[in-house]
C-alpha cells in the first residue's frame, strides 16, 4: 500500500517508517523542516516537506502522495515542567487538534481507506477511579488536574474526530509510556538523566499504575494496524503495567544511579504540581489483551523489567 506518514521523522516515526518498507509498503514521510529530507531518504521514505498545521500545505502534500493509508504521528513534545502541562503541550495540543482536522480533511479528499492515529493510554490519559489497569472500554479521565485540561481536551478531539470518520477505517493507538532509541526515557533521555541526578522522587505510596511500550513494539504495533486493523481503539502497551514504587527504583538501579528520594505528597505538589503527584500516586495502567488478539501482535519487549535493561 502506499502509506502517508505525519509525524516521520519523531522517535516512533525513525522506528515505524523503515518498518513499513521493510513490509513492502511505499512510504511517504512528512516533515515541516527541509533539512530532514536527508533522514527520510536514508530511512526508505519520500519525502513531503510541509507544515501540519497549514491546511494548504496538507492538502498539497496528500494530493501528491495520495496515500492508501495515514499514519498520524504529530508531536512537539520536548521539555515538560509538570507544574505546567498544557503550556509546554501546547503545540503538540494543536497537532491533535488542528493537524488532525487537516490530516482528516486531506485524506477524505483523495479517498484514504484507513487512518491510523497516535493516542496516549498512559500519562493520566484513563479514569482515575476503580480498578488498576484498563481496558479500551474504560472512559478517559473525565476530571483531569487543572494543569492538563487542555491536553485531555486535545486527546478526545483526536479520538473523536478520527472515529467519527465514516468515510474510512479510523484506529486510534493509545501508546503507553514510550522508552528506548529517541525518547526520553532512553540512556541519555531527559527523564532519565533526572533519574540519575536524583531529581526524579518518589512521591508519596507510588502507587501510580504506568504501562510502557518500547517505541520499537509500538512501531510494530503501529505496522499491524496499517495492514489490518479495524475501525476502533488499541491499547499498545506490554504486559505488565507497575507502580511507580516497583519501576521507578528498577530504573534508577539499571541507569546506575542511587535509589530514588521519597517525599510526602505535598512536598512533591511543591515541585511538580498536581499533575506530578497523580502522575506518580493515581494513575491507572492499560491492558494489551485486545491488540494482542485482533493485530495478532506481541511485545518484543513483554515487560519494561527486561526492556529497560535492553535499551
Amino acid at each position: 500500500m502506499r502509506v502517508f506518514v505525519a509525524g516521520a521523522t519523531g522517535a516512533i516515526g525513525r522506528q515505524l517508517v523503515p518498518r513499513l518498507v521493510a513490509a513492502g509498503h511505499e512510504v511517504h514521510g512528512m516533515t515541516r523542516y527541509e533539512s530532514k529530507q536527508a533522514m527520510l531518504h536514508e530511512l526508505g521514505a519520500v519525502p513531503v516537506v510541509a507544515d501540519a498545521l497549514d491546511p494548504g500545505q496538507v492538502a498539497e502534500a496528500m494530493g501528491g502522495a495520495r496515500p492508501d493509508v495515514i499514519v498520524h504521528q504529530l508531536t512537539a513534545i520536548g521539555a515538560l515542567d509538570m507544574r505546567h502541562f498544557d503550556r509546554d503541550f501546547a503545540l503538540t495540543n494543536r497537532l491533535r487538534t488542528e493537524g488532525t482536522d487537516h490530516l482528516l480533511s486531506a485524506g477524505q479528499a483523495v479517498g484514504v481507506r484507513r487512518f491510523v492515529a497516535q493516542g496516549i493510554a498512559g500519562y493520566g490519559a484513563y479514569v482515575r477511579t476503580g480498578g488498576p489497569v484498563k481496558s479500551e472500554e474504560d472512559p478517559l479521565d473525565p476530571t483531569p488536574t487543572r494543569e492538563m485540561r487542555e491536553t485531555l481536551a486535545a486527546i478526545r478531539h483526536l479520538e473523536e474526530a478520527v472515529l467519527d470518520a465514516r468515510w474510512t477505517e479510523g484506529i486510534v493507538l493509545r501508546y503507553g509510556a514510550f522508552y528506548g532509541p529517541g525518547t526520553s526515557l532512553a540512556p541519555d533521555g531527559e527523564q532519565s538523566e533526572l533519574v540519575r541526578r536524583r531529581k526524579f522522587p518518589l512521591v508519596g505510596d507510588g502507587g501510580g499504575v504506568w504501562s510502557f511500550i518500547h517505541v520499537a513494539d509500538a512501531a510494530e504495533a503501529t505496522v499491524a494496524a496499517v495492514e489490518h486493523g479495524s475501525r476502533g481503539v488499541y491499547n499498545v502497551v506490554d504486559d505488565d503495567p507497575a507502580p511507580v514504587a516497583e519501576w521507578l527504583p528498577a530504573l534508577a538501579q539499571t541507569l546506575g544511579a542511587k535509589k530514588p528520594m521519597r517525599v510526602p505528597r505535598f512536598i512533591g505538589r511543591l515541585f511538580a504540581g498536581e499533575t506530578g503527584v497523580v502522575m506518580m500516586t493515581e494513575l491507572r495502567g492499560a491492558s494489551n489483551a485486545k491488540a494482542k488478539r485482533e493485530l495478532a501482535w506481541r511485545p518484543a519487549h513483554p515487560s519494561w523489567r527486561q526492556g529497560f535493561t535492553a535499551a
